[in-house]
């Protein structure tokens, strides 16, 4: 279907080159909407913005640009929802910097519905990548949209739960939408534009710059009811979300694990700092005043077999295991394959060792 004009004019002021999101707002507020812009005298842009700026955008978005954006959103599925929208997030209007249009690529509908987010490490543990996909499940399962940004790990296994869930996932990128990054999760992508909503704030060709991605977790968090970190080291993006969350008065969750794990000190500095430890989905649905779900566990209930049980959730070598349960190191080297080929463990760098179920 053919753009209107009014998605045409978005179009030719959101791409004008070098016109900050701040100028935008600044001059969709001095002039009430992108035609009336565009149709100004140049003086008249200069007394909001800079003449640069006032330049560019009486010049003109370069039109092979808007033109290949017009033909995508002449595409099945693909929208462009702008701040005059009715579709336009509510939530994000919360924003001191809500963006001035969305591209979005599958189910637009997602964008008004009650989500949380679901963010942590992309060298995320196997019992990590478990939880995070369990939790994420049984959140979309009780009526929540998962929100999360499509890296590797955390990520990868929120959205995958999110879609097995009723209520599906969003996946906030860093990119435009004609290009998917991690190139690995290529498949994930098109699941979730299918089944779910792929958004971006940034328009078609915007490539993986490393400043992108903090800016595009205020809208992971800006776009929740509350932010849910599983696993995160010190360094982790993840925490930045977690603190865009909380600065947006949002709840802020975490998950609790091992004290020698690295990729746990991050969820502890959290709960320090003030968030709710969790260790059910029902902790997360209590504090959202929610109907009680599906009890999803951090960690799941210890297993039958002798060696799962001395195993515990901890990362540990075939040595230890030996001394834990008092079996012989053959008998554990043998065991601890049979459980790897089963799925109950999973092999970690350093010859360790780590239950998943």
């Amino acid at each position: 279907m053919p753009a209107s004009a009014d998605t045409e004019s978005w179009l030719r002021l959101t791409l004008a080159p070098g016109v900050s999101d701040d100028a935008l707002r600044r001059l969709l507020v001095a002039h009430g909407s992108p035609q009336a812009v565009l149709d100004a005298p140049i003086a008249a842009l200069r007394a909001t913005v800079t003449p640069p700026m006032a330049a560019a955008i009486k010049d003109g978005a370069p039109e092979e640009r808007v033109q290949a954006t017009l033909r995508w959103l002449s595409e099945p599925d693909n929208h462009l929802v702008t701040l005059a929208d009715a579709a336009y997030p509510a939530a994000l209007l919360q924003l001191t910097d809500p963006p001035p249009a969305l591209y979005v690529k599958g189910r637009a509908e997602l964008l008004a519905r009650r989500g949380i987010a679901v963010v942590g490490s992309r060298n995320a543990t196997p019992q990590g990548v478990a939880t995070a996909r369990d939790f994420a499940r049984a959140l979309s399962d009780a009526g929540l949209v998962i929100t999360s940004g499509l890296a590797l790990g955390i990520d990868t296994a929120a959205h995958e739960g999110g879609i097995e869930g009723r209520s599906s996932t969003i996946a906030m990128v860093g990119t435009g939408l004609d290009i998917v990054y991690p190139a690995r999760n290529r498949e994930l992508a098109h699941r979730i534009a299918r089944d779910g909503a792929l958004v971006s704030e940034f328009a078609l060709g915007m490539p993986a710059l490393a400043a992108n991605f903090p800016r595009r977790n205020r809208l992971i968090s800006g776009m929740a009811k509350g932010c849910l970190v599983v696993e995160a080291a010190l360094s982790s993006g993840s925490l930045i979300t977690a603190r865009l969350a909380n600065e947006q008065g949002k709840d802020v969750f975490a998950i609790p694990g091992s004290i020698h794990s690295a990729l746990s000190k991050g969820c502890h500095a959290l709960i320090k700092q003030g968030a709710k430890l969790v260790d059910t989905v029902d902790d997360i649905l209590e504090e959202l005043h929610m109907t009680a779900g599906a009890r999803v566990a951090a960690a799941p209930a210890p297993g039958a077999h002798p060696l799962l049980e001395a195993m515990g959730y901890d990362p540990c070598d075939l040595d230890a295991l030996a001394t834990r349960s008092g079996l012989a190191a053959a008998e554990v080297a043998v065991l601890v394959t049979r459980f790897e080929l089963e799925g109950r463990i999973a092999a970690l760098p350093g010859g360790l060792y780590q239950r998943v179920h």
